[in-house]
């Protein structure tokens, strides 16, 4: 009689773990969904201006960034302020091919929303900025923005 006392009292104890799949797939499924996939890993430093007058973009994936700044690697790069689209270096003539690429991608009611904001280093001498605008000129790219950090002021 003790003899069965003991194999019952055993299975009793048994954790289930048919739920045990299922559970993980969906802690799984959540991660998947919620985690935000980096767009471009900067290779320039941006330490954006003050501004005191500051406006959030509405629809942000109608939105390419052009980054101006001092490389973070300087004995391969040097110290002049670079432009990165995306994840490489360009020059300002290669600026055209990159706007119509993002033009291509973009459905023909969404290109007049199309904005081009830049990220520019505050350091940054204004040339360079002069010359990236003259590009989108030249373009029709005319919708620009300019990042900004919003001052205490």
């Amino acid at each position: 009689m003790n003899k069965m006392k003991r194999t019952l009292q055993s299975k009793e104890n048994s954790i289930s773990t048919a739920s045990l799949p299922d559970v993980v797939f969906m802690l799984l499924f959540f991660f998947m969904v919620t985690a935000v996939m980096r767009e471009t890993e900067l290779k320039i430093r941006v330490n954006l201006p003050d501004a005191t007058e500051v406006k959030k973009l509405e629809n942000k994936s109608l939105v390419r960034h052009i980054f101006i700044g001092k490389p973070h690697t300087y004995k391969q790069q040097g110290v002049l302020p670079l432009i990165q689209i995306d994840d490489s270096f360009l020059d300002v003539e290669d600026i055209p091919e990159s706007i119509e690429n993002w033009r291509s991608v973009i459905t023909e009611s969404d290109l007049p929303k199309l904005t081009i904001s830049l990220k520019v280093d505050k350091e940054t001498q204004m040339g360079i900025i002069t010359d990236v605008k003259q590009i989108m000129r030249k373009t029709q790219m005319l919708k620009i923005n300019y990042a900004a950090l919003q001052s205490n002021r």
